[in-house]
């Protein structure tokens, strides 16, 4: 699948692409009260990019320039702009 055919509200989505773009890690309280650490990043392809979410571990295991692989992802909507993440059932590879 290509990044613009990405819609929100759509699970189990496999995209691959370069991380063009990724800021510094940081910790979040879940509204459950659970502290996770998350970074934000910009995953492109040769079709377009989107605003891409590493949580957990996924927050410090890539770095920008590097292809990764997301399998059984979920996009969603946040602030107006679409968020793609891994997901609780997905996962992120280095390709």
């Amino acid at each position: 699948m290509k990044i613009s055919e990405l819609k929100a509200g759509t699970g189990n989505v496999n995209v691959s692409g370069e991380i063009s773009t990724k800021e510094e890690a940081r910790d979040v309280i879940t509204k459950f009260g659970k502290k996770l650490r998350v970074a934000n990043a910009t995953l492109k392809d040769d079709s377009g990019e989107v605003q891409l979410s590493l949580w957990g571990d996924d927050a410090d295991k890539f770095s920008q320039g590097e292809s990764v692989q997301i399998e059984n992802g979920w996009v969603s909507e946040y602030k107006g702009n679409m968020q793609l993440s891994a997901g609780k059932f997905g996962k992120i590879t280095k390709i």
